[in-house]
């Protein structure tokens, strides 16, 4: 793999292996610099994938995360990285200016810069009247929120969260994904958001890769997951008529479907239609019918999800179908 530090990171056929389960399956993909959601349900792959780019699990295949080879250059990728793992990691009896010294220090700052810094990012964190608290005496926002706080305590340039909103009320919810989102902005970092919560990343996202059993089903920005690859694909509300229409286009080459009223339409792509947008509207002024609604397709990232993952499973299919024949 050649380094270049315009990636975010990059995969060549990643492997991890835990005896006889194979977690994660050939990775190979490229992303730029941005924030990414890592989707898929439990058991996916998610926290294994984030432990290896971090260099803390043995893989097999080749990565390189801001151009640093986790297995050759762990402790200078972990200089530039903020991990938030899904499970508490604070040491008992610590404070919370403790405990992001601490890592402050293991991440290279020195003691008075790791302290100063402490203070500020718990205060960003909303921890600073709390700072001197134990944390083993912390409610389950305020754990999260140190978390958070001791992975950003060293100004990383990529944060890894793992199950950022674990556990959280749906206020608590909303204010860790406020936070989370205002961090590009404020310090240039980009973020690697890993979650089974469909909704934590259409919140903080515009990129997805999602995993299913241990392989890439998706990668690339949530507004061509949620179109589904097709940008001939629309929903229409007509003021009344909705069968005239639908009569109309299926008879000029469109896939039609009725959901109470709202129709999604299949366009015949270029160069029988190109123009998508004037075409739908010339059939419905032909037909004398006015539109009162008129947009493209879009999926929810669960249905987009469901899409990507039978997708693969056919085309696995497929290719067995063709092995067995021969």
């Amino acid at each position: 793999m050649t380094t270049t530090t315009k990636l975010l990171f990059e995969f060549d056929d990643l492997h991890k292996r835990y005896g006889a389960h194979h977690a994660l399956r050939g990775i190979t993909l490229k992303m730029p610099p941005a924030s990414i959601g890592l989707l898929g349900p439990n058991g996916a792959g998610k926290s294994t994938l984030l432990k290896s780019m971090l260099g803390l699990l043995e893989f097999e295949g080749s990565a390189l995360v801001l151009g640093y080879d986790p297995k050759r250059q762990p402790q200078q990728l972990r200089a530039r990285v903020g991990y938030m793992p899904e499970r508490d990691c604070y040491l008992p009896g610590m404070n919370a200016i403790e405990f992001c010294s601490y890592a402050a220090e293991l991440s290279g700052l020195p003691y008075a810069e790791a302290t100063q810094r402490s203070h500020a990012i718990l205060e960003f964190c909303g921890l600073q009247d709390k700072r001197y608290q134990k944390i083993d005496g912390y409610s389950t926002g305020m754990k999260q929120r140190v978390k958070l706080a001791q992975a950003l305590v060293h100004d990383p340039q990529l944060l890894l969260l793992d199950e950022p909103t674990n556990g959280l009320d749906p206020d608590g919810r909303e204010e860790m994904l406020a936070l989370i989102a205002s961090l590009p902005g404020r310090t240039g970092c980009s973020i690697l958001l890993s979650s089974h919560l469909l909704g934590d990343v259409e919140r903080v996202c515009q990129q997805a890769i999602m995993l299913h059993e241990g392989q890439v089903v998706y990668s690339g920005t949530i507004e061509e997951l949620r179109q589904g690859g097709n940008k001939d694909a629309f929903e229409i509300r007509v003021k009344d008529g909705e069968e005239k229409l639908t009569k109309a286009l299926r008879q000029r080459g469109c896939t039609v479907d009725d959901d109470n009223g709202l129709l999604t339409i299949q366009v015949p792509s270029a160069p029988a239609v190109a123009k998508p947008v004037d075409f739908l509207f010339e059939v419905a002024d032909a037909e004398g019918l006015q539109i009162r609604h008129l947009a493209p397709r879009r999926l929810s990232l669960e249905n987009a999800y469901v899409r990507a993952v039978n997708e693969v499973n056919e085309t696995k299919g497929q290719k067995a179908e063709t092995k067995a024949a021969s």
